[in-house]
């Protein structure tokens, strides 16, 4: 994979001690009238924070999260593939979809976690990861999830000098990515992207939380 070098807190201080079993299977294109429930009273999250390969790795580590699948969505072309998405002509993002369990972890927990995971101020750029597809974006199931999700954005406004520039959009649909983009960091830690980048950034993430404990 071609690449440049880049790439309430009672609940979520537990990520950092657990590493997700194998990628679950990918699931169906998701529709954005469909339900933001997932399967056996589980609810869906979607979300995108520059190379996914990161954002999953994070999200894999969040008591509650019981899978976190790495695909495109936001943009118009339909079925796209990395080759297309590198190209930013797709208007698609990298994001990650997540099922979670909503009585161990709640959507405005995993948000929190979502602000700190990657910087929501840059446009089109996460670290030296630049164009359209790695923008911050927050894809909306329902209109639950649109109203905490802007009611969010303005909290963490104060977190930040400079003005949050994530998109808050409906998802039409999600494309689960190829199957060796999902799991990534798990399957390959010692691999040098995950080395150099990953591993900080995990790193740097706990210890953010470790003071933000109450």
């Amino acid at each position: 994979m071609q690449r440049t070098m880049k790439r309430n807190w009672n609940l979520i201080i537990g990520l950092g001690l657990l590493i997700a079993g194998a990628a679950a299977g990918l699931p169906q294109k998701m529709s954005a009238n469909e339900s933001s429930k997932g399967t056996n009273a589980t609810e869906l999250a979607t979300y995108g924070g520059g190379c996914f390969w990161c954002v999953e790795a994070v999200f894999q580590r969040m008591d509650g999260v019981k899978s976190v699948v790495s695909g495109y969505a936001g943009g118009k072309t339909e079925n796209p593939t990395y080759q297309e998405i590198c190209t930013g002509d797709t208007g698609h993002a990298e994001v990650i979809q997540i099922e979670y369990d909503p009585k161990k972890i709640s959507f405005t927990d995993l948000l929190d976690v979502f602000w700190l995971a990657h910087d929501p101020t840059t446009l089109n750029r996460q670290g030296a990861d630049r164009g359209t597809q790695y923008r911050s974006i927050i894809l909306y199931h329902d209109e639950r999830q649109k109203q905490t999700a802007e009611a969010a954005k303005k909290s963490a406004a104060a977190q930040f000098r400079d003005p949050i520039v994530t998109e808050i959009v409906p998802l039409k649909k999600f494309y689960p990515a190829e199957k060796y983009h999902q799991n990534y960091y798990n399957s390959n830690p010692n691999a040098p992207y995950c080395r150099a980048v990953i591993q900080p950034k995990l790193d740097k993430l706990l210890k953010k939380l470790s003071k933000a404990k109450p």
